[in-house]
């Protein structure tokens, strides 16, 4: 009974692992296929109007959870040149003052624009939708949005930003 029980418990356990490690491993695989053209990035940063820089070293990013690298910000297009930490479900969203931490994030959400989903961890192009006016925000935000992670920020107007 107790070697059944022993069983029990080690197989379930290698099964949530085995589980996890696919949650995580999964974005990995299929990103590779999303990266942008080189075309397309520098289109983006030819047509941007903001510039500001993603760091590793924000409050809420750690090292799981983060990005490092350049924000173009245009009316039609928003890229990035740079790196991330790989995960699952990021999206992009622009915010309308600088947040580093999830709790900042959750408390200014409702206030905050999704731009798109972010299916590269090395650079991204994505689309602004016609609802959305990047010069009404300040700050553009990569947000794990299957476990609720902070990634990174960019300040792409005001001080940090220019």
């Amino acid at each position: 009974m107790a070697r059944l029980a022993r069983n029990l418990v080690s197989h379930g356990l290698v099964a949530v692992l085995g589980f996890m490690a696919g949650i995580y491993a999964l974005p990995i695989l299929v990103a590779q296929s999303h990266t942008p053209a080189q075309a397309s990035l520098q289109l983006a940063q030819d047509a941007a109007h903001y510039q500001g820089t993603f760091r590793r070293e924000l409050a809420g990013s750690d090292p799981l959870h983060w990005a490092q690298g350049r924000l173009f910000v245009g009316d039609h297009a928003i890229a990035m040149v740079g790196e991330m930490a790989p995960g699952p479900d990021y999206k992009l969203y622009l915010s309308p003052t600088f947040v580093e931490t999830e709790a900042d994030f959750l408390a200014l959400k409702d206030k905050m624009a999704l731009v798109g989903d972010v299916r590269s961890f090395d650079s991204f192009v994505i689309s602004v939708p016609g609802h959305v006016n990047p010069d009404t925000y300040t700050t553009a935000i990569i947000w794990c949005e299957s476990f609720g992670k902070f990634i990174s920020a960019a300040q792409y107007q005001g001080s940090a930003g220019l």
